[in-house]
């Protein structure tokens, strides 16, 4: 782990190579899983102020599952999450176009219609953080649905952080991004060991 400015980051968003393949995967984040997107306090009291101009973008199935359960739930971990479409795998934010899911907050936000672009763990996915005592831990998640980005990564050699470079400085600061570009140069200068 890298200590870096309150955060404790994996060499993994060093090392690793990502960078999503939506004509591969389809957007599978959004409709896999056990359970919703996690959710910040104040994402869930953003997103119930905000869903009346959001709802217009949701489908049918989406709205009903958020009229019936509200904009978020709390999974079997006791974690604060999106609300799932019938209790499992689809987000009820999902929308689709040509076949590939996608956020329908974010297809607001890009329309203008809200100023909240979308959950910030969706937004730093594969990041996922983990509030320690005294600093924000930032792991690598590897999920066998991106395999088609960590292809792409590799093809295009794209670090995970760098790939994120939008979602990390909006959670964590322009000042905070910058200096990891020069943390990851020093990194790159390190002593390698045999086998990498």
């Amino acid at each position: 782990m890298i200590e870096h400015r309150g955060t404790l980051i994996s060499e993994d968003l060093f090392e690793k190579r990502f960078v999503c393949d939506l004509n591969a995967c389809k957007g599978a984040c959004c409709v896999a899983g056990e359970s919703g997107a996690p959710l910040e306090k104040d994402e869930e009291a953003l997103l119930k102020k905000l869903w009346p101009k959001i709802r217009p973008y949701i489908p049918e199935k989406g709205q009903r599952a958020i009229d019936e359960h509200g904009v978020s739930e709390v999974d079997d971990d006791g974690d604060l999450v999106t609300t799932l479409v019938e209790g499992r795998g689809e987000c009820a934010f999902t929308i689709f176009e040509n076949g590939t899911a996608l956020c329908g907050i974010e297809k607001a936000w890009k329309d203008g219609a809200v100023k909240f672009r979308k959950p910030i763990s969706c937004h730093l996915y594969p990041i996922r953080v983990v509030k320690l005592a005294e600093h924000d831990g930032l792991n690598y998640h590897k999920w066998p649905i991106c395999k088609p980005a960590c292809t792409c990564g590799a093809k295009l050699d794209v670090p995970v952080y760098r790939f994120l470079k939008d979602a990390l400085t909006r959670a964590y600061g322009k000042e905070w991004y910058d200096e990891l570009e020069l943390v990851h140069a020093e990194w790159e200068k390190r002593p390698r060991k045999k086998g990498r």
